[in-house]
């Protein structure tokens, strides 16, 4: 990491939801926080369910989002690394925006280390203690014969399927979460779990779609990034302080 440069990282943008027209206005919003962090960032890290849906069939890519992925692939030309995660909602990427934008896609946890600590990064679906519907569901989703099946659909049709399901989603809904308890936190409970085998200075996870900051020892702090309907939340590290931001507001705080 270059002195004076920074890491950036947000989560759930969920593009394509709940309208084209409020899409459309966030997407743009987007924009113009990636525009701001072009000036010092030397890494921006997407943390999954960047979009509400997305599937690349052999020769067709979902419709929209010219701006957003003009934007990627202009800051990856110039320079800036960008890393972009599966999410549940758009766990089926896979070669289409490396080759043609240029980000780097994860699917997985992504392990870091800048200026000395050490980063645990994760879109947050699928970890810790319950939840065991939806980690049955990923193994299917995830698998290779699942895909291929999808992909005989017409992108018509499969699409259709896709925004059908986004319709009932908790963001198309709007359904804001909220903070009960560290205990009922599954995702501050998996990041204390693996604190008893090693160390990391930070956890951070999108997925939850809170805005969260939790001191786990007196060394390791779990962040979660939140969402961009309610929050336009991230975060940002410049080499020795980590922050949770909000864009667009005059409200910030450290993490």
């Amino acid at each position: 990491m270059t002195s004076g440069k920074k890491l950036y990282f947000a989560s759930d943008f969920h593009l394509g939801v709940p309208s084209y027209e409020s899409s459309l206005e966030r997407e743009k919003r987007i924009i113009t926080w990636l525009e701001m962090a072009r000036s010092d960032a030397e890494e921006i890290y997407l943390m999954g369910d960047v979009f509400d849906f997305w599937f690349e069939y052999k020769h067709v890519i979902p419709k929209g989002f010219v701006r957003f992925l003009g934007k990627l692939a202009e800051l990856t030309d110039q320079g800036i690394n960008i890393v972009l995660f599966k999410g549940n909602h758009d766990m089926w990427m896979f070669d289409y925006l490396e080759k043609e934008i240029g980000v780097t896609v994860i699917s997985d946890e992504l392990i870091i280390e800048r200026f000395g600590k050490r980063f645990y990064l994760h879109h947050g679906d699928g970890l810790g203690p319950g939840d065991a519907k939806y980690k049955f569901l990923k193994k299917i989703f995830r698998s290779k014969t699942c895909q291929w099946l999808f992909s005989w659909l017409h992108p018509s049709i499969g699409i259709a399927i896709a925004k059908y399901w986004s319709k009932s989603s908790r963001i198309a809904s709007n359904q804001k979460e909220t903070f009960v308890s560290e205990e009922k936190e599954w995702l501050v409970q998996f990041s204390k779990s693996l604190l008893t085998s090693e160390h990391f200075d930070y956890f951070i996870f999108g997925h939850r779609h809170l805005p969260l900051s939790i001191q786990l020892d007196h060394a390791s702090q779990y962040v979660n990034l939140g969402e961009w309907i309610n929050y336009n939340s991230y975060a940002v590290f410049d080499g020795s302080t980590l922050q949770l931001l909000y864009w667009e507001t005059e409200r910030q705080r450290s993490v």
